[in-house]
């Protein structure tokens, strides 16, 4: 069975468009493990173009450079990614393909033999496609104790309520949260009357 998993730097406020300046003073051995559990294992990696330009800036050099990242930097490049895009020219790095309907490409990929773990790493406008459309299992968020104040947020605010489940949580030296979440269903219906005997008590 294929599992979607997206993964996502965010501040406190929902910002997950990250900039540097309040991402890297977090990050440490800890963030850097949890890095590396998401991306173990992964069959597909997915992003969205926005996403993919960056690491397809940044990556292959490194695996050339042959620095302390290069081992990453050649998993990235070794791992097959798709692409939501409408372009059809060389976007220049090995084993990458393209999909103009990220939606329907998922489900294809759910049903093509040995695609257990497909990965949406940051793509922020993906991950809002994949929660509406119900093809996003698993959510998890590396959240900073910091507000951004300004920034492109994770969800999509004209998307309504969107219920999560807990799956675990993790915190870290720094003082970030690593939050696993899950679609999910409200509890149930409920309204004031059915929480009214949970109130809180005069204090004594």
């Amino acid at each position: 069975m294929t599992t979607v998993v997206s993964t996502h730097f965010v501040s406190f406020d929902g910002v997950a468009e990250v900039d540097p300046a309040w991402h890297f003073p977090y990050f440490d051995a800890a963030m850097g493990a949890a890095v590396t559990e998401d991306y173990a294992d992964v069959d597909v990696l997915l992003l969205g173009r926005v996403t993919y330009d960056s690491f397809a800036g940044a990556w292959p050099g490194r695996e050339t450079a042959g620095g302390e990242d290069a081992g990453y930097a050649k998993q990235l490049g070794d791992t097959r990614k798709v692409v939501a895009t409408r372009g059809t020219g060389d976007l220049g790095w090995r084993n990458v393909e393209t999909t103009p309907d990220v939606v329907a490409r998922v489900s294809e990929l759910r049903e093509e033999p040995g695609v257990e773990k497909v990965l949406v790493a940051g793509s922020i406008s993906v991950v809002q496609q994949l929660l509406a459309a119900g093809e996003l299992d698993e959510l998890h968020l590396l959240v900073h104790p910091v507000v951004a104040g300004t920034g492109r947020h994770l969800f999509d605010p004209g998307a309504g309520v969107q219920p999560l489940r807990l799956l675990s949580s993790t915190s870290f030296p720094t003082g970030v949260l690593w939050l696993k979440y899950a679609p999910a269903d409200l509890p149930g219906a409920a309204g004031y009357e059915d929480v009214v005997d949970k109130v809180p008590k005069p204090a004594r």
